[in-house]
């Protein structure tokens, strides 16, 4: 080869090799764009109830001087943060970014269907109670021609996320199809305006959606029963088995039962995650298109928050609760120095009845602020409580003496635009 063939392709190689280099990378950075595309984006414009900012998508804080900044490792599709008396909220992400619910949406459920169906009542399970229910589904093990008292039923919603307990509770209701009705009808009482509701239990459905901000609604709305308080509280209880018949000329088999355990994780604790001190519920869901979600209410030194989460993208194990737990300690460390961004409204069954959306607006803090960056990663989990072994709930359970003090709530909330929980107790001993 002539020397100036060898110049020539010694030229070419030089050339090529900062290309031929590169390629890989190149690719993937398109694939890494191309995923960052696939990704779904919050709307533009999203509902004002509660407040202009919460309209808005990405975070919304207003940071201040001591105001702590929030955690980093928030990676929930939406979140929200919010004092549960006086309906101030504290922060939010794409807090009414309409997305499935999962399991979350029982919270409608139970609220709705609850105050109708006496918790002493008994049914007999039929074949027709328990179809339709999703394949996959959450079961607690309701069998057929067996015999379930209602409170039965609702630890079966509230501890195993029982779609097969959702299921019968809602035929003793009238019908899948009138008990969806009602939950929409209560959905729009409440102004959960960005809740659409296709299945009672939650299960995926094309056009069942909710938001952070409803599930929080929502939430609010059902820690104002007695019931509802001991049913998202409890840790663990034993469930009724399955009823056998006699053999011929014997009495029938003592029935047995089994333990059902809470699935709400930060009451029960699990492998890398202590119970969260003070919590009382409220309820979690997951399914493959919701994701995981979660709503959770607990109290610490006088104040009680309510927090949601919803998909979150973080890799690390139990993502939704560690999130939320986070979401928690800034709230505990925030509530009295951070101006509110917006406000629970109060239903519509409460004043004077109005639909309207950017009620109780709160910008008057300044503007919000995406608050996520340049925060410190702390989780502060270290105060916990124990784990408990008990039945009858964990944390701090709220109580309730009549219905008096409902209407005592629904007086002050008007004169105030509050909604107090009703009076705190503390924990049982031993909690």
């Amino acid at each position: 080869m002539s020397a100036l063939k060898k110049t020539a392709l010694t030229v070419l190689a030089a050339a090529l090799l900062p290309l031929l280099t590169a390629a890989p990378v190149l690719a993937d950075d398109a694939d890494a764009d191309r995923s960052e595309d696939k990704q779904p984006k919050p709307p533009a414009a999203m509902s004002t109830v509660g407040g202009t900012l919460l309209g808005k998508p990405g975070t919304q804080v207003n940071l201040a001087a001591g105001v702590p900044v929030l955690p980093k490792k928030l990676t929930g599709r939406s979140w929200i943060v919010a004092d549960a008396e006086s309906g101030d909220v504290l922060a939010s992400h794409n807090a009414h970014w309409r997305l499935p619910p999962a399991s979350t949406l029982k919270m409608l459920f139970a609220d709705t269907v609850l105050p109708v169906l006496p918790k002493d009542r008994s049914h007999k399970v039929t074949t027709a109670d328990l179809a339709g229910v999703g394949e996959g589904s959450s079961l607690v093990g309701v069998k057929e021609e067996s015999t379930y008292t209602v409170h039965d039923l609702w630890m079966g919603v509230f501890l195993r996320s029982g779609n097969d307990a959702v299921h019968v509770l809602s035929e003793m209701n009238g019908g899948i199809s009138k008990t969806v009705a009602d939950m929409n009808k209560h959905a729009a009482e409440l102004k959960a305006l960005d809740t659409h509701v296709v299945s009672p239990d939650g299960y995926d459905e094309k056009g069942q959606v909710s938001s952070a901000y409803d599930l929080t609604l929502i939430a609010r709305s059902g820690l104002q029963k007695k019931d509802f308080r001991e049913y998202s509280s409890t840790v663990r209880v034993q469930f009724p088995g399955e009823e056998k018949k006699a053999k011929k000329g014997k009495k029938a088999p003592k029935r047995e039962t089994f333990e059902i355990q809470n699935t709400n994780r930060l009451l029960t604790g699990d492998a890398g995650l202590d119970p969260y001190k003070g919590i009382a519920g409220v309820k979690n869901g997951n399914t493959t298109n919701a994701g995981s979600t979660f709503t959770g209410v607990a109290e610490r030194d006088g104040k009680v928050l309510l927090v949601t989460v919803m998909n979150p993208s973080g890799e690390e194990s139990l993502a939704v609760y560690q999130e939320t737990a986070r979401l928690m300690d800034w709230g505990f460390t925030a509530a009295g120095k951070v101006q509110p961004i917006g406000e629970l409204v109060k239903p519509g069954s409460v004043g004077d009845g109005s639909d309207k959306e950017a009620v109780g607006d709160k910008e008057s803090g300044g503007k919000g602020e995406a608050g996520g960056d340049g925060g410190t990663d702390q989780a502060s989990l270290g105060d916990k409580a124990s784990a408990s072994s008990g039945s009858s709930g964990m944390g701090i359970a709220v109580a309730i003496t009549g219905g008096a003090l409902l209407l005592l709530a629904a007086a002050v909330f008007l004169v105030n635009r509050r909604w107090p929980l009703p009076d705190l107790v503390k924990r049982l001993p031993g909690r």
